[in-house]
């Protein structure tokens, strides 16, 4: 980069808050895809404006600029492909306005996901959206990526709660959308747009989100089954007749990696397991969760039911849940993950089919995630220095894709597209869509300098 471009990036946001060394550099080239392109700099904005300087300063000078959050996203939608300037929003990280009355939030694109949940359940309401990766993403990588987590089943994701924005377009212009307001139907619906364009379409400044009053009460049950197929079964069965806030699946290769932190011994036999929790008042969780006893003590097929009654139960469970996509390098060194969605009723053919990818190419290929709404996580294990698992790694994730799209499922669910999905874009959208889509980014940024080559296929 040019030195007088590196000097007037410092007029902007100081001088101790820009980088160079390739040291520091060095932390801005990965997420959690592992793939690696270093910035030129990286710069630290402390708002709005000095990132609206930023972006009339990249248009006359050409030099692409990447925003980015915790760098935890599993697409690669944060890494700087073309170079040029990452932009850490990790000064931006105020919860600026807890509206009690109202029941919103007003919070900048750094604060931690996590926290915010903490901070407002302290004030008895609730933000649902929990990512696994709750306890270092921040919310505007949540907002950029429509994140989802284990609670979609009952409360949905990310864009259910996002009421407006403030964003910096691509040339520096600063705008509001949405509202404050349970309703509002002024205009387009500028907020949607944004959330889950992948940092390609504005930086997100601002986030009012809504809340909900804290559901108070919870019932935790672990459900051991014999086979995959009974488990992908038994989750259709469960939501014609219960409506859980947690429904999360895991076959016998992601209980074996994680079944060191599990608080109970799992009988032999063990092929796959279902996570469920319900919530809400006290009197309704009780109501529910005998409810779904009874159903499951007539189940005489499975394994074991076990109710986690201890908080330490109950942490265990979902420290082994969470752990099972960083625990997967134990296998290999390296994965293809995947975040597919099918219909529910579709799941079993979903993961029989994974199971039979794994034979016919010869790989571990491992399935968990979010049962109660489809969103079934496939992880791909290989070792890149083997050339053939490569090739028939590559073959196994396109034969998946092309079958989720048969099974009327879609792409992604919730990591996005980035880098690591756009080649098979069309294999969802049409040519008109994609075209439609190609001119919104035209229209926002035609010089192409807000993260440049993210979601759509080389043309």
């Amino acid at each position: 980069m040019k030195r007088e471009i590196v000097k007037q990036l410092q007029r902007i946001v100081g001088k101790d808050y820009l980088t160079t060394a390739p040291e520091e550099l060095l932390c801005y080239s990965y997420d959690g895809t592992g793939r690696e392109f270093p910035p030129e700099a990286v710069a630290f904005p402390a708002d709005a404006e000095e990132i609206s300087a930023i972006m009339r300063l990249a248009n006359a000078a050409l030099f692409p600029v990447v925003p980015r959050g915790a760098g935890s996203g599993m697409t690669g939608g944060s890494l700087p492909v073309a170079g040029g300037v990452v932009l850490s929003l990790s000064r931006l990280n105020r919860i600026l306005e807890i509206d009690e009355a109202n029941q919103i939030a007003v919070v900048e694109p750094g604060v931690i996901t996590g926290d915010l949940r903490k901070t407002v359940a302290k004030r008895g309401l609730y933000y649902p959206p929990d990512p696994a990766s709750l306890k270092f993403c921040t919310m505007g990588g949540n907002v950029a990526e429509c994140a989802g987590g284990p609670s979609a089943v009952k409360y949905g994701v990310t864009r259910d709660y996002v009421l407006g924005l403030e964003v910096v377009l691509p040339d520096g212009r600063i705008v509001q959308t949405g509202v404050r307001t349970a309703k509002g139907v002024v205009g387009y619906d500028l907020t949607r747009l944004f959330i889950g364009s992948e940092g390609t379409l504005g930086i997100i400044t601002r986030i009012t989100v809504r809340l909900i009053p804290h559901p108070g009460a919870k019932k935790t049950f672990l459900i051991l089954c014999s086979s995959i197929s009974q488990a992908a079964t038994l989750v259709a069965e469960i939501l014609t007749r219960h409506r859980p806030c947690t429904l999360e699946y895991m076959d016998r290769t992601a209980i074996r990696i994680v079944r060191d932190k599990l608080p109970f011994a799992l009988p032999e036999g063990t092929e796959a397991l279902l996570l469920l929790e319900v919530d809400g008042d006290a009197p309704g969780v009780g109501i529910q969760a005998a409810a779904l006893q009874e159903f499951l003590a007539a189940r005489s097929d499975l394994l074991a039911v076990r109710q986690a009654d201890q908080a330490a139960e109950i942490d265990a469970l979902w420290t082994a849940r969470r752990a099972v996509s960083p625990a997967a390098f134990s296998l290999q060194p390296h994965k293809i993950s995947e975040d597919v969605v099918v219909p529910r009723s579709r799941i079993p053919e979903l993961v029989l089919f994974v199971e039979s990818l794994a034979a016919e190419h010869d790989l571990t290929i491992f399935t968990f995630g979010h049962a109660g709404d489809g969103n079934i996580h496939v992880n791909i294990m290989l070792d890149k220095s083997q050339s053939r698992q490569v090739s028939h790694a590559e073959m196994a994730t396109r034969a998946l894709l092309e079958r989720v799209i048969r099974l009327g499922g879609t792409l992604s669910g919730e990591h996005g597209i980035g880098i690591t999905k756009a080649a098979f874009l069309p294999l969802e959208l049409d040519a008109a869509s994609l075209a439609v889509m190609r001119g919104i980014k035209n229209f926002f940024d035609p010089n192409n300098i807000l993260n440049p080559g993210k979601i759509f296929p080389a043309a």
